[in-house]
């Protein structure tokens, strides 16, 4: 009996291996690129015939000893549908198969950002029948060496049930293509909040680029289990040595109480994540601590704890008692008092954090922390006390580089597509002068593993966003980030979005993805599909002092350098040899703009919109491109000396 069940099993396993597989990508309701070659591929026996069947096509190829397989189908005009027809010892059928046109949709939360989250999300899900619009979303995943296939993915069509969960940005920019060019139109939704330019560049490109060869030659190359024991042990490592105790669970049951002493707990400025601080890139469980003083008056109001927003889950104790919990990374904490939990005198609130992956720890508006008892505001942000009591064993892709280039990239090459849309950069703002290397290294990496030539590659300029209240005074890394994607556009066949009328100070993820999609649109519209149009703002050129006055010059500036409504010029700023900038006046004079204060006699420099926060900038072209920030001075910036490091 033995014998005839592992002949059944090794029988079993010979028909399974003797079956052509193709890669995910390859499923019902794919659009596959147009007027391009049309590289297909998968897997079979060594050895085995496969044949390939398209539209009027029949091509036929031999596997490889190792099974692989690839042929290309010659150029298709846009249509269908079709059926892909993949024969070798078995028979697969992909049904539904449109050609038209592809794109590659990939960064971090901006793009993952789906459409149920946008403004007018209801009115946008309601306008979604378009049949030949189709979504290819890639489940996020991680390896530490380039993998053949995605760990799954599927293709949806463009309706009311599956647009929600679309990448907005992705979305909009194709649902614009669809309305100017009526063919379909693919988007592959590769993206993952919170991560950097590093895990989405191979291995490869570092170890062929003088800036980053020294540091991928410390990287092991390693099996994801092993990669993750590695990580783990070198946090909780990295962690101890910060928070000057070891990583326990002991008598964590006791930090929720009044009278626990914390004197020995290390501090973190809140709100604000702690991967912005010196405790950087951790996942796990934190216990955070504030310890506020009350008068017999104050117990006489109701009292409501806030506590902004914390990523990921909580649960609130004041204390010792417990007065509310939640898992949602990204909704405010408001929590009810219970009556006679305050008391006179000392009083402590604390947290138990649980943080997944991404981003940690309480964020948001400092307004938004806060005690309130009756009329009564007491504010809880600056430092609270910490302790890290688990450090998850989990790798984030931001652990090791090219983690997410080889599980949720490689298994993508060689797929027909046009272009590339890419919306990232948060992640990378404390290293952005490095950033003018990063991110144009992994551009040039996509572009060398496709083999499609220097295909399109748009990206959109980070949106205003608070986060440092940086500026000319202190510096600015999210100015300085900019900076580095405006050069970027050095590279050729490159575009970018700006976005810095349609951000959120207060918000890392803007809501108003439609405009991000439609001046994305317009870029690829005028680049690739010939419908000629303005379809940048304003961007710097160069500068001639004259006097206490700096005269500046664009390009880009469509019919006419402009505000809106014809309003008051502002963002610039203005600087002598001691580099202290200063507000200053500014007008548009034939086409050009003049700078000019009265605090600075000798001018040297213009910066405009060099501040986290831009939301005030107001320069335009008069179709209504907004300018990107820029600067004219080359002084060394705030993240000069910031490098990329691996700890080892």
């Amino acid at each position: 009996m033995k014998k005839q069940i592992i002949f059944l099993f090794l029988f079993v396993s010979i028909i399974a291996n003797a079956n052509v597989k193709m890669p995910l990508v390859f499923s019902d309701g794919m659009v596959l690129q147009r007027n391009k070659e049309i590289p297909v591929w998968g897997w079979a026996d060594p050895n085995e015939k496969v044949e390939v069947k398209f539209n009027k096509q029949t091509k036929t190829i031999q596997a490889d000893k190792n099974g692989k397989w690839i042929v290309n189908l010659n150029a298709e005009k846009a249509g269908g549908p079709f059926e892909l027809i993949i024969t070798g010892k078995n028979k697969i059928t992909i049904k539904d198969v449109l050609v038209g046109e592809v794109w590659i949709c990939s960064g971090q939360s901006n793009m993952e950002f789906q459409v149920f989250k946008t403004i007018n999300a209801q009115k946008e899900i309601a306008d979604s029948n378009y049949p030949m619009i189709r979504h290819f979303g890639v489940a996020q995943d991680l390896s530490g060496k380039p993998k053949d296939d995605l760990k799954s993915a599927k293709w949806e069509v463009s309706n009311k049930e599956n647009v929600g969960n679309f990448t907005a940005v992705g979305y909009f920019f194709a649902k614009k293509l669809y309305a100017e060019l009526k063919i379909p139109i693919g988007i592959i939704n590769t993206s993952w909040g919170g991560t950097n330019v590093e895990t989405w560049t191979s291995r490869e490109a570092f170890q062929n680029s003088n800036e980053f060869k020294a540091m991928i030659a410390d990287v092991p190359v390693l099996n994801m289990d092993s990669i993750s024991k590695m990580y783990a042990q070198k946090m909780k490592k990295r962690v101890e040595k910060i928070q000057g105790t070891e990583v326990s669970t002991v008598n964590e049951n006791t930090f929720k109480d009044l009278d626990f002493n914390d004197t020995a707990w290390g501090q973190l400025n809140t709100p604000s994540l702690w991967e912005n601080q010196p405790l950087g890139d951790l996942d796990g469980v934190v216990w955070m601590r504030k310890t506020i003083t009350l008068t017999a008056e104050d117990l006489k109001n109701k009292a409501i704890l806030s506590l902004a927003k914390i990523d990921d889950e909580d649960i609130t104790y004041v204390n010792g008692i417990e007065v509310g919990k939640n898992t949602q990374y990204d909704l405010k904490r408001v929590y009810s008092i219970p009556d006679n939990i305050l008391k006179e005198g000392k009083n402590v609130i604390a947290v138990r954090i649980v943080d997944n992956s991404g981003g940690g720890g309480i964020y948001g508006e400092k307004e938004d922390l806060k005690l309130t008892i009756g009329s009564k505001v007491i504010p809880l942000d600056g430092n609270w006390k910490f302790r890290v009591i688990v450090v998850k064993t989990s790798l984030s892709p931001n652990s090791y580089p090219s983690l997410l280039y080889n599980a949720m990239v490689n298994p993508l090459v060689p797929y027909a597509f046009q272009g590339v849309l890419w919306y990232q950069g948060e992640a990378n703002v404390w290293r952005a002068k490095e950033y003018k290397k990063a991110f144009p290294l992994m551009i040039t990496d996509w572009r060398t593993k496709f083999k499609q030539g220097n295909f399109p590659f748009y990206f959109v300029q980070l949106a205003t966003f608070d986060e440092f209240g940086g500026n000319s005074q202190k510096g600015s890394r999210w100015a300085e980030l900019r900076e580095a994607q405006q050069e970027t556009l050095k590279l050729p066949n490159t575009g970018m979005a700006v976005t810095t009328d349609i951000g959120n100070a207060k918000d890392i993820h803007p809501t108003n993805k439609q405009d991000v999609g439609l001046r994305l649109a317009a870029i690829a519209l005028n680049n690739v599909y010939g419908k000629k149009q303005v379809y940048s703002g304003p961007t710097y050129k160069s500068q001639e002092i004259k006097g206490n006055q700096i005269i500046l010059t664009f390009d880009n500036t469509g019919s006419g350098l402009s505000t809106p409504n014809n309003a008051e010029l502002k963002g610039f700023e203005i600087a002598g040899e001691d580099k202290i900038f200063h507000a200053a006046k500014s007008i548009i004079k034939d086409n050009k703009i003049i700078v000019s204060s009265d605090q600075v006699q000798n001018p040297v420099a213009v910066h405009y919109g060099w501040a986290d926060d831009d939301t005030n900038i107001n320069l335009y072209n008069k179709e209504k491109f907004p300018a990107s920030p820029f600067r004219t001075d080359n002084w060394e910036m705030i993240t000069a000396n910031e490098k990329y490091k691996v700890s080892k």
